[in-house]
């Protein structure tokens, strides 16, 4: 069965919502690692330290939990619509 143009178009928009979600997760991984960082790097923060390093591990938990939703998302999409 052939897909209207309307439901191709439903498709595309979903693809680009997944895409733009899995940025999203990108996005804040890449904020939680660089705060991290700044805040174990810079001296004055030595009492907050501990939050740095907490910071340091929820980058890139954060970054695998958007990239295994992406790829779930994906998997879906080509399953019913292909």
């Amino acid at each position: 069965m052939e897909l209207k143009v309307t439901d191709k178009l439903a498709i595309e928009r979903t693809r680009l919502a997944n895409e733009r979600t899995f940025l999203a997760y990108f996005r804040s991984a890449i904020v939680f690692l660089s705060s991290g960082a700044a805040i174990i790097k810079l001296k004055m923060l030595q009492e907050i330290e501990w939050v740095g390093y907490v910071l340091l591990l929820i980058g890139p938990t954060l970054f695998f939990i958007g990239l295994i939703r992406f790829l779930y998302v994906k998997r879906n999409i080509r399953k019913y619509y292909k």
